[in-house]
């Protein structure tokens, strides 16, 4: 008999991306097999993937982005990669189909609905996204990363966490060392887009802290391509140590060894900050919809573990003094750091494929 398979289907961010990693990394160990549905944005994030996953790309497309073409296109694209994904599950059977999120799970969740496969998708925010909400009742069950999540009425959902890679998991619960009279790391971090907010503002908040702490600092700064020359000058000229790059593929090591994170509240970033235990100060995306990103942020900031600064406050001089309130008190850090892990959801992934396994046992072949 033949192992079991597994279609994953996400979207182009790292959001959607990243905790389908951990679920495939997951079944795989369980004797799975695993394939991978993705457009060419969502192809990008893919070779850190175990090279055991077959990686389907789809015609997929968005109605947010683009001009009036595009749009108009849209359905005829995102119809073609339906047809698809139909002939190829009626080829290749799946055993459970997972969406993670994004337009280009569409095809895979769509197949599958008509094939009338089981089903289920993750949402990893505290709000559903579009893609999502549009496939909640047409699906025979729903995983949430972040709870409580806003739900349409009448759909239950179980609480899984967000699933985090196994780099990340390889540093949970990693020792945190408080701030002190010794070189102290800041990460800071903007989502995979990056985030230009985060580099109007924190290097001159950075810039203006009490020349004693300023000294200690060594900043890592995740910019976007057109800022991280103005970023990296700048840094130079006030004499403060700074990495700044367009991308860090080494973040789990990057946040385990920093004494404070500033970053947006993805959802992933969330969880990593979770897992992982530290101290940060979140910034959530203004234009996020349904302003999930605050949503996802309640947590860390009830919890005592994070200070959050919605975008319309968020001002060099206030930040420099929360900065410093973070890093010249050592017991407070460390209270946030365990904050933090307090609130984490390590085994998530691992929730997630009992749910995964429980549908290919129990609803094998129903509909919803």
């Amino acid at each position: 008999m033949s192992a079991p398979l597994l279609v994953i289907a996400a979207g182009g961010t790292g959001g959607h991306m990243f905790p389908a990693q951990a679920l495939a990394e997951l079944m795989l160990t369980r004797g799975w097999r695993v394939k991978l549905s993705t457009d060419a944005r969502g192809a990008r994030y893919t070779q850190n993937f175990p090279r055991e996953v077959e990686i389907e790309q789809v015609g997929a497309a968005t109605f947010a982005r683009g001009g009036l073409s595009a749009k108009v296109i849209a359905p005829f694209r995102i119809g073609g990669g339906v047809a698809a994904a139909v002939t190829r599950m009626m080829r290749d059977q799946p055993s459970v189909v997972v969406g993670f999120g994004g337009y280009p799970s569409i095809p895979a969740l769509s197949a599958a609905t008509i094939l009338k496969l089981p089903r289920m998708i993750h949402e990893q925010n505290g709000v559903l996204g579009r893609v999502n909400g549009l496939f909640a009742r047409r699906v025979h069950a729903v995983a949430c990363g972040t709870w409580p999540t806003a739900l349409p009425d009448g759909v239950e959902a179980i609480h899984t966490g967000n699933p985090v890679r196994r780099a990340v998991l390889d540093r949970s619960g990693a020792a945190y060392i408080p701030p002190g009279d010794y070189p102290m790391s800041v990460l800071v971090i903007g989502g995979s887009q990056g985030a230009r907010i985060l580099s109007d503002v924190v290097p001159p908040a950075i810039a203006e802290l009490p020349a004693e702490l300023r000294r200690r600092v060594r900043v890592s700064h995740q910019a976007r391509e057109e800022d991280v020359q103005r970023v990296s000058t700048y840094y130079a000229d006030e004499g403060i140590d700074a990495d700044v790059q367009t991308f860090f593929a080494d973040v789990p090591t990057r946040m385990s060894e920093a004494q404070l994170v500033i970053c947006r509240s993805g959802a992933s970033t969330i969880a990593d900050l979770s897992v992982i235990g530290r101290p940060s100060i979140l910034v959530p995306f203004a234009a996020a919809a349904a302003d999930h990103q605050t949503a996802n942020a309640r947590g860390l900031v009830d919890a005592g573990a994070a200070i959050m600064f919605p975008e319309s406050k968020f001002h060099v001089t206030t930040l420099s003094q929360r900065i410093a309130l973070v890093l010249g008190n050592s017991d407070g850090a460390m209270r946030m750091a365990h904050a933090a892990r307090d609130t984490g959801v390590p085994d998530a992934a691992e929730r997630l494929a009992g749910v995964v396994e429980r549908l290919a046992d129990g609803q094998k072949g129903t509909d919803s």
